[in-house]
């Protein structure tokens, strides 16, 4: 099991946590203080941006359980450990960037197709979904 890493969001929301993203794109939206970030999906993302090379905006990583329920996301989505992320790139169509995160994530993950956005995340299993 990987191991994620807890940042705070008034300590180190302007830190970056990977090469092109910041700590607080992965914070919460509730303004909780705690940021859960895995390694892995920053991995994933970074590649993401590389390959594409314009922006990646995370509409949504980390959520609290309270967050998660007010969205009626699942009881155990990935969000809540930061192990996920909803994404758009600018100018790539959301199946697009599934198809290129399926390169990435051949056997685990999940990928899920939304009509604005991109769910990526980075499970054990795999999963993949159309919205």
């Amino acid at each position: 099991m990987r191991t994620v890493r807890v940042y705070s969001r008034a300590g180190e929301g302007n830190s970056p946590a990977a090469k092109n993203f910041q700590v607080k794109e992965f914070a919460c939206s509730d303004g909780s203080d705690a940021v859960f970030i895995d390694p892995k999906l920053l991995e994933v993302l970074q590649a993401i941006r590389d390959h594409f090379a314009v922006p990646v905006t995370v509409n949504s990583a980390y959520r609290t359980p309270s967050k998660n329920a007010a969205v009626g996301g699942a009881k155990k989505s990935q969000h809540l450990y930061g192990a996920a992320a909803d994404i758009t790139v600018r100018g790539v169509a959301p199946a697009a960037v599934a198809a290129f995160a399926e390169t990435l994530l051949p056997h685990t993950g999940g990928i899920g197709i939304y009509s604005t956005f991109t769910h990526i995340d980075v499970r054990e299993q795999k999963a993949r979904w159309k919205d």
